[in-house]
């Protein structure tokens, strides 16, 4: 199975975990400001640590079970 999130990347751009969430620029922002989802920024640019992926899908998998 092929993983969407780049595998050599440690830091996501906003539309690469837009396209590895199936989700909209509004949705990720909204878990980014609700801290549901890691973020930082350097200058203007925001990046989220793949492993802040990771984690928020592994606790969305445990919310539902």
């Amino acid at each position: 199975m092929n993983s969407p999130l780049p595998t050599s990347h440690q830091a996501l751009t906003v539309p690469e975990v837009m396209s590895a969430l199936r989700m909209s620029r509004f949705k990720v922002y909204d878990l980014i400001r609700s801290k549901r989802l890691s973020s930082f920024t350097e200058g203007r640019l925001r990046r989220v640590p793949a492993d802040a992926v990771a984690t928020y899908m592994k606790n969305r998998l445990e919310e539902a079970a």
